[in-house]
């Protein structure tokens, strides 16, 4: 790889690791479409690069979420049981999967999850703490960064959330995301967690799951240390200075951002599936 080259491919990942750790996605969502079609990169070898890098993001992101206890630690951690089953079944199907419908089915996935966010509404809710159901012992409350408000809210759906964190881990396994794409609207639009706090966990979760599926990938000898080492470098630096930033951001604004980085980025997905036909 020439310098130029890791250069511009670590710049990338910086900015995908800014982003990642902004909205909760782990950055997979920009380095998977930039590395197969700005670099013209392998799309399993791109997958593949992401997943190390999303373990990356987590790392750098999460300790700040964890400090500024935005996290639902105990929430993330019940989903991430099924999150990273579904990131090994996954992480095995993609190895079998044509690239063009990799393609397509990472277009789908992000359509989806604009889609999601764009009808829910940001509302705050009371934690009803004195319930003795699972659902219960899972709410949380945070201080709001921006207005300085305590912020309760009671989860909901645990049920749909744990089908939906499985379905986010076979994506993550398949597209080389960290699920976040899936998890934050997951835990916004279903089980009625504020965006700011659906983000923190994202972010805490990520990681074991993007782990799970980089398993399965480095298994097969699919992880190209030439490819993956700018992308590391990258979002390690990119996902600190977002977590800094998140806290500066309100969170309709927060939203609003996730939604239009993800439409951009499933059209181009979709013209470059459809070039496979």
């Amino acid at each position: 790889m020439l310098p130029l080259e890791f250069g511009l491919i670590t710049a990338m990942s910086f900015a995908a690791g800014f982003v990642g750790a902004l909205l909760g996605l782990g950055g997979g969502i920009i380095i998977v479409p930039a590395l197969t079609l700005l670099f013209a990169k392998d799309m399993k070898t791109a997958i593949a690069a992401s997943l190390v890098s999303v373990v990356a993001t987590s790392s750098s992101a999460a300790t700040v979420y964890v400090h500024e206890k935005l996290t639902n630690i105990r929430l993330g951690m019940l989903l991430e049981i099924a999150t990273t089953i579904g990131a090994l079944v996954g992480g095995v199907i993609a190895i079998y999967i044509g690239n063009k419908y990799l393609y397509l089915l990472f277009a789908a996935v992000m359509l989806y999850a604009a889609w999601s966010m764009l009808r829910q509404k940001e509302t705050c809710m009371k934690a009803e703490g004195s319930e003795e159901s699972v659902d219960a012992r899972l709410n949380g409350e945070y201080v709001d960064p921006i207005t300085g408000r305590t912020v309760a809210y009671t989860v909901k759906a645990v049920p749909v959330g744990m089908a939906g964190s499985f379905g986010a881990g076979v994506m993550s396994g398949l597209l080389g995301v960290g699920g976040g794409i899936v998890k934050v609207p997951l835990m916004n639009a279903a089980m009625k967690i504020p965006i700011r706090a659906a983000i923190a966990t994202s972010n805490f979760m990520i990681g074991v799951t993007a782990a799970s599926g980089a398993l399965v990938f480095w298994m097969d000898g699919k992880v190209d240390p030439v490819v993956t080492a700018p992308c590391v470098i990258g979002v390690l630096l990119g996902a600190r200075i977002g977590t800094i930033a998140a806290s500066h951001i309100r969170a309709r604004a927060l939203k609003l951002a996730f939604v239009a980085f993800v439409l951009v980025t499933a059209y181009q997905m979709v013209v470059h599936g459809l070039r496979g036909w």
